[in-house]
């Protein structure tokens, strides 16, 4: 049979139906394919067996022991029923207790013995269990069922119906390993594990193996049959670890062998020559002096757009580190041949302040630098598109007004998109459609390890500045707690006073709701200083609180998404022109604002930002010659947050903490959603798979080596997967 019925439709399975078909869904499970490659997020390692003297308060494991209590049923309250009773093992006694499930009343017989799976309450002398799991230990196989809810259901069904036509899978609460599943409202583990264990008895034995029988030989690779039923159900640990290897080692392998394609497609690309020009008199025009890192990457760029193909280069350094200049260099370069640029960022505030910067240093040396933005008049935009066509303006710096079909070049030839994460592939794609196979330079403040990049921009060249400018100031970063809000405050104006400006950021912009801040009334969360440890912090409310009370001698500026685009670049201007003291902002001002005089970040509910995101937005101070500092405020996560916070207090080093990020937040967070153009993984953590992703980054060479095209028998299925990713917009690329 071929793998075609792979995708179809979920619905007919057995135990799904037109309404749990449509919960899952929203987990992104829409047909077969989906199902069985929607993987555990956890498992639950239920075979080991603990007596009574050897508990660990706090662990959750299982005991087995004998009921020598009946069972006694106490109604506390209407809604509230209690049942208790008495275990023992060979060692000491178990006290268990069930809210709210009465008929355990009826099940459990004293004088039987039981295995009990929970979380181990009470005592180290007398040990206890609230709501357990638990089956009679003569119970050997069952159908899957309520032991999967919760630890407030119990698996006591006795049916031995087979599961499998040619397993019979032994489900019970003991001696196995229990996947778990992230869900949705409406959806239960039960549920999903049902849906999965149906999608692999009818597809299990004809899922298509990708890989190619050499690579599986010569790695010691299992069978795709075989990695899925135990990824799913594990038959132990090791058959679980197995597992893992090959499906992990497949989904790196068939990115790495799709980018390297997509690179290779793309490089077959005929390009404009652009000759370099004379380097020494475009660095001595510059206001300050470029780093050695900055000229490498200059280099590595005019050697690009020199070799008669199109290039597709990504700049990768930290906030600071002066990526501008080379976009600035590589525009300068292509001016000189007669050709145009364009600049495209992802909102109007930094579109702007690319547009000054690049005014400020290339207009000395004759270069005519044009704005386009969505916000501009009818007539500013006519202007902007006749100066365009006319080859009036050298570089035009935009935002995804670019994109408009009024906008047309005299010879468009090279593209700049700076952090390219927030962009989809779709609309890189048009602006560089305006233009004849224009050269490609993208941007990126998100640090991570070369290698790392090599492989997940594997279409793109990579030139990573690993050199800060000169001058830039080390900043001073402390994770506190609500307790220490008056000493903040004082500080707040203490650099005022001295002629400092202070950012501070909120993750939400609206108002909360009473639910929202866990019963706490809205007067009272409005009477706060500014936020609390139970609520989150509104940037609207939080600036009327700030102004009103707290600082009202100074100007506190609002900026958010969500405003008229006039009324942001007003607050935005009075901040960057020193008529604000306070700019209380949401995420909007993480990139590409630059303040020199700012000295001081503040973010709230630091704990709600991935550590990247923060260490931009510490980037915005440090940019003068003042000493800056920059506080993180954790919420009520408490000392977990504290020691996630404190990887930011002891490093400033962007890459180090680009590392912990990726392993605490995973690739789909950290690139941003799905902009990054990358398939979602499923499995994989670029971090900690980083062994694995280096022997199959080596595998996918050895493989392209002897079959560049992927054209013999044993390719066939990796080709058709790679032809799959593409159609669905791989970085913007198509392959075929």
């Amino acid at each position: 049979m071929g793998d075609s019925f792979l995708d179809e439709s979920i619905r007919y399975l057995k135990g799904v139906g037109e309404a749990r078909e449509k919960l899952l869904a929203k987990l992104g499970i829409k047909t077969l394919r989906d199902l069985v490659g929607y993987f555990p997020r956890a498992y639950e390692d239920r075979t080991q067996i603990k007596q009574t003297n050897a508990l660990t308060i706090g662990e959750t494991v299982c005991v087995r022991a004998m009921a020598v209590t009946a069972p006694q049923l106490s109604h506390i309250r209407k809604g509230l029923d209690i049942v208790k009773f008495r275990a023992v093992d060979e060692v000491g006694t178990l006290e268990l207790t069930f809210f709210n499930q009465p008929f355990i009343k009826d099940t459990i017989k004293p004088g039987e013995t039981y295995v009990f799976y929970g979380k181990v309450d009470g005592t180290l002398t007398r040990p206890a269990m609230v709501n357990p799991l638990f089956e009679r230990e003569s119970i050997s196989d069952g159908l899957i069922d309520d032991f999967a809810e919760s630890f407030s259901d119990n698996f006591v069904n006795e049916d031995s119906n087979s599961l499998n036509k040619n397993t019979s899978l032994t489900v019970s609460v003991t001696g196995r390993i229990m996947p778990l599943y992230s869900l949705t409202a409406g959806l239960s583990q039960k549920m999903v594990l049902n849906a999965v264990r149906s999608g692999l008895n009818k597809c299990g034995d004809d899922l298509p193996d990708i890989l190619p029988e050499s690579i599986v030989r010569q790695y010691e690779l299992c069978r795709a049959r075989y990695a899925y039923e135990n990824i799913h159900f594990p038959e132990d640990v090791r058959a679980l670890e197995i597992a893992r290897k090959r499906l992990i080692f497949e989904e790196l392998f068939v990115l790495i062998t799709a980018m390297k394609l997509l690179k290779e497609h793309r490089g077959e690309r005929a390009g404009r020559h652009i000759d370099p020009p004379d380097w020494n008199e475009f660095y001595k025009a510059l206001p300050f002096k470029p780093t050695k890192a900055q000229k490498r990457a200059v280099d590595e760029a005019a050697e690009s757009m020199g070799a008669h193909r199109a290039m597709n280069r990504l700049v990768q350094g930290d906030v600071g580190s002066g990526k501008t200049l080379v976009a600035a260099a590589c525009c300068f370069m292509v001016w000189r041949s007669g050709c145009q640029s364009a600049f495209m960022a992802p909102t109007e505030i930094l579109a702007r302040q690319h547009y000054m910067t690049m005014t400020e240093l290339l207009d000395p040396m004759g270069m005519r630098v044009g704005l386009l933005t969505g916000s501009m008049s009818v007539k500013q935009k006519k202007q902007a598109y006749d100066r365009l066509i006319l080859g009036e303006t050298d570089l035009i710096i935009g935002t995804h007004a670019l994109l408009s079909e009024g906008v047309k070049f005299r010879e468009l030839a090279l593209v700049i998109t700076d952090e390219q994460h927030r962009f989809g592939v779709n609309q890189r794609s048009m602006l560089t459609e305006k233009g004849s196979s224009p050269h490609v330079l993208v941007m990126s403040a998100t640090p991570i390890p070369r290698t790392l990049a090599l492989i997940i921009h594997g279409d793109l060249d990579v030139s990573i500045i690993d050199e800060m400018p000169p001058g830039r100031q080390s900043i001073e970063t402390y994770v506190v707690s609500e307790r220490h809000r008056d000493r903040v405050n004082a500080f707040i104006r203490k650099l005022v006073d001295e002629g400092r400006q202070v950012y501070i950021i909120c993750p939400m912009i609206e108002e909360h709701s009473e639910d929202e801040i866990n019963g706490l009334s809205l007067q009272d969360f409005k009477s706060r200083t500014i936020t609390n440890q139970t609520g989150l912090s509104s940037a609207v409310d939080y600036h009327k609180n700030l102004q009103s009370k707290v600082f009202q001698d100074f100007c506190v500026e609002l900026v958010h998404g969500k405003m008229p685009a006039k009324k942001k670049e007003a607050a935005m201007k009075a901040f960057a022109s020193g008529e604000a003291d306070i700019l209380v902002a949401t995420t909007v001002v993480e990139v590409g604002v630059d303040v020199p005089n700012a000295a001081l970040m503040i973010v709230e509910n630091a704990d709600r930002f991935g550590l990247s995101q923060l260490h931009q937005l510490r980037g915005r101070v440090g940019r003068g010659e003042h000493e800056s500092f920059c506080v993180l405020f954790r919420g009520a996560a408490g000392e977990t947050s504290k020691e996630r916070l404190e990887i930011l207090r002891t490093t400033n080093d962007g890459f180090k903490i680009a590392e912990e990020d990726l392993k605490l937040r995973g690739p789909g967070d950290f690139f941003g959603s799905r902009q990054h153009g990358l398939p979602e993984m499923k499995i994989a953590n670029l971090a900690s798979d980083m062994v694995v992703l280096s022997i199959a980054q080596k595998a996918a060479e050895e493989n392209l080596r002897n079959d560049p095209q992927l054209e013999s028998p044993e390719n066939r299925k990796l080709s058709e997967q790679i032809k799959q990713m593409f159609e669905v917009g791989l970085s913007g690329g198509r392959f075929s």
